[in-house]
């Protein structure tokens, strides 16, 4: 296929994921992670109703990671908004069983068996996903900063290549 120029077509869906890594000490960073999903166009729902362009996907988490490890020590979902709200806020509690684990090799399929399929939320295990590599970029960053780095820094960004 050829480029397709976007700039003449009408744009009506957008997924926005937005992942920083902080400093929290000089044991852990916090990764925070932010989902928004809209329509960029009215839409109708079966009924007839019109439902105005919006943001119907809205999900947060953050992890607190123990950066020698690359351990999950504490997270925090929010799910400021969502379709169905009712269902969806349920969700909030739903990735409390990834603490403890470490970001390494395996880490996408212990969060598939625990988040994945009618027990979890496909989005907050997309957001969550694509911030595991992230975290990793911040770990690397966090131990990048200090002039006189251990010999166990280097180490681990051998182990996790």
């Amino acid at each position: 296929m050829e480029h397709i120029d976007t700039d003449k077509l009408e744009k009506i869906h957008n997924r926005n994921l937005n992942i920083s890594s902080y400093i929290v000490d000089d044991q852990h960073i916090l990764i925070t992670g932010e989902l928004k999903e809209g329509n960029l166009i009215t839409v109708y729902e079966k009924s007839g109703k019109p439902i105005e362009p919006n943001v119907f996907h809205h999900m947060q988490i953050q992890l607190l990671v123990k950066s020698a490890e690359l351990k999950i020590v504490d997270i925090h979902v929010k799910i400021p908004g969502a379709p169905h709200d009712d269902i969806c806020r349920e969700m909030e509690n739903s990735l409390a069983e990834i603490k403890g684990l470490n970001i390494a090799p395996g880490f996408t399929s212990k969060i598939k068996k625990i988040a994945g399929g009618i027990k979890g939320c496909v989005h907050l295990t997309t957001l969550l996903l694509s911030m595991a590599p992230a975290a990793l970029q911040g770990y690397w960053i966090f131990e990048a900063r200090k002039e006189h780095r251990s010999e166990n820094s280097d180490l681990k960004l051998q182990y996790m290549r």
